[in-house]
């Protein structure tokens, strides 16, 4: 009997103690950490000075662009994939970084949307 509370008490321990080391591989924590470090973004930096304050950003998905950069931020669905909506934007032009966070991002579609057309003067007709 005494064996097996020692063995239980050590397994228990076990558990836990992994369970506190693997807290900061998980969603929540890189969420909370790109919550947090969002905060030292400013208008006007560059990619490299995004990505050494943010980290890299999420790359594999096809929401992502390369002046459309993703970090993750928010569990919405519980099914193992990062999504779109569980991700804030960092929206660049010329290399430099515009604005982010999903409020920028669709006031920024929708400008863009409503911009003239470019026209190429050298298009043939």
């Amino acid at each position: 009997m005494k064996k097996s509370f020692i063995d239980g008490a050590r397994m228990l321990g076990i558990v836990l103690a992994l369970g506190l080391c693997g807290g900061c591989s998980t969603p929540w924590g890189t969420a909370s950490d790109n919550i947090t470090r969002s905060r030292d973004l400013r208008v006007g930096m560059t990619k490299s000075e995004v990505i050494s304050v943010m980290g890299e950003p999420i790359r594999d998905e096809s929401f992502c662009k390369p002046d459309l950069w993703y970090h993750y931020i928010d569990t919405v669905w519980f099914d193992g994939l990062v999504t779109e909506d569980e991700c804030m934007p960092l929206i660049f032009e010329d290399g430099k970084l515009v604005g982010w966070g999903n409020d920028f991002h669709i006031d920024y579609r929708l400008k863009k949307k409503d911009a003239a057309p470019v026209i190429n003067p050298e298009r043939k007709k």
